[in-house]
């Protein structure tokens, strides 16, 4: 969409900008690009940095009420393995304001109201307020300075990266400066790499209150196309290299990946996060994403052929693992699903994972997720909508969804034993089985 002059390619300040205000007329955007964390503000043609600090002391806590019919679940089974040092997540996709006018055929039942950039913005905002969140994952963000205007009051520090091309939405994190300091950051622009024009970001925190613990946290909106499986997995694999390389440089730390993949549970993708290993041609590249025909009961796949033959040319295979010749591509991570691990309820399919957390006229599924590694513990999730609520909606947003995805929210603690393996098993679909090889719990290691 035309871009307000306040439009970022990458910049890094906290949200005290509320004196701005939207310019009525609309301009040609200006790229900003930032690196670093601390130093002078350097201002050129493509660099613009800000710093400053806000803080409220005076900070109440308001009471909301929940939109819809959402509820805490507590993980009981792996409570026992956490530590009192914890940290509230966020991981949401707003919908960017130019697609909700470029894609108004995604929302035929919708009323325009509900589409309005001011009314969703609202919206979103009051949820963040309401699970008050130490760390927030934002997808598809091309009004990130109304954002910072409107949550001014929560103390946050917030980083944007935009994506490039002509596209003018990109990824944005934030977090509360009395919560966590920030040893690093790295963005990835996968333009670079012949990966499209997508964009992720990755964090490395540290708590304030205890300077021990420390984290890697990614944020990426995976590209949307079905039938491009191989820049989905090329992307993912490069986010996951990353994230590793900055968890082993500050002493092998725990990570959360967090964002939209654009992959549903039954897919190949989905099982390579899970099982952190895939066999790139054993599938068809159109179906690696799950998406075509996907929906909300959709049974799991069972492969009768355990070796079908699908011709991946050499740059396809480049593109998906970096390396012509490479056919079983590897996680470097051992990741699990957030959700997956927090039983819910009416609200989960066959591999735990939410039945829905994106909803309008064109699909009814699940996309996004919140993946953590050894050394953390999801001690409880905010559960998403059961189907038939969601589907009263008539599609999202609606009157108390912003979006139209649902935000995921989890609290997260530091394990106690920072090498337990605190993940559930995971239903494959190569075998339509569970495979056996983690464990539930720390205490089922002996």
């Amino acid at each position: 969409m035309p871009s307000e002059a306040f439009s970022l390619c990458n910049s890094r300040f906290p949200l005290n900008m509320a004196a701005h205000r939207r310019p009525k007329r609309r301009r040609s955007p200006t790229a900003l690009s930032c690196s670093g964390v601390e130093g002078p503000t350097q201002e050129g043609p493509s660099t613009v940095k800000f710093r400053k600090r806000w803080t409220n002391h005076e900070r109440r806590r308001i009471k909301h009420s929940s939109p819809q019919a959402r509820r805490w679940v507590t993980n009981d089974d792996l409570i026992s393995s956490a530590s009192e040092d914890r940290f509230l997540m966020v991981s949401h996709n707003i919908l960017g304001d130019d697609n909700a006018v470029k894609h108004r055929d995604l929302y035929p039942n919708i009323p325009s109201s509900f589409l309005k950039w001011n009314r969703r913005l609202h919206l979103i905002c009051e949820e963040l307020r309401l699970w008050q969140p130490d760390i927030v994952c934002l997808q598809e963000v091309d009004r990130f300075h109304d954002l910072m205007n409107t949550l001014n009051s929560g103390g946050y520090v917030g980083s944007y990266k935009r994506r490039t091309g002509e596209a003018m939405d990109g990824c944005a994190m934030l977090w509360k400066e009395n919560v966590f300091r920030v040893l690093e950051e790295e963005s990835i622009e996968f333009r670079g790499f012949d990966l499209r024009d997508n964009v992720a970001q990755l964090f490395v925190f540290e708590m304030k209150k205890a300077k021990t613990r420390r984290l890697v946290v990614g944020n990426i909106h995976v590209l949307f196309n079905p039938n491009r499986g191989d820049i989905k997995l090329g992307q993912i694999r490069m986010l996951l290299q990353k994230a590793h390389a900055l968890s082993q440089k500050w002493g092998g730390v725990p990570v959360v990946l967090a964002g939209d993949f654009n992959s549903t549970p039954q897919s190949a993708i989905y099982e390579f996060l899970a099982l952190s290993k895939i066999n790139i041609t054993a599938y068809d590249r159109r179906c690696l994403s799950g998406q075509i025909g996907a929906g909300p009961i959709r049974r799991p796949y069972v492969r009768i052929d355990r070796f079908p033959k699908y011709d991946w040319t050499e740059e396809e295979l480049t593109i998906a693992s970096g390396n012509s010749k490479c056919r079983i591509l590897e996680n470097p991570l051992k990741l699990c699903s957030c959700y997956a691990n927090v039983q819910g309820m009416r609200t989960r399919g066959a591999h735990g994972e939410p039945l829905a957390t994106s909803y309008h006229s064109k699909f009814l599924g699940t996309v996004d997720y919140l993946w953590y590694s050894d050394g953390l513990v999801p001690t409880r999730v905010l559960d998403t909508l059961p189907i038939d609520l969601l589907q009263q909606t008539g599609g999202l947003p609606s009157e108390k969804i912003g979006s139209d995805h649902l935000a995921l929210v989890s609290e997260f603690a530091f394990a106690q034993d920072l090498l337990s393996r605190n993940c559930k098993p995971v239903l494959t679909k190569t075998s339509g089985t569970v495979e056996d090889k983690w464990i539930l719990s720390s205490s089922q290691q002996k």
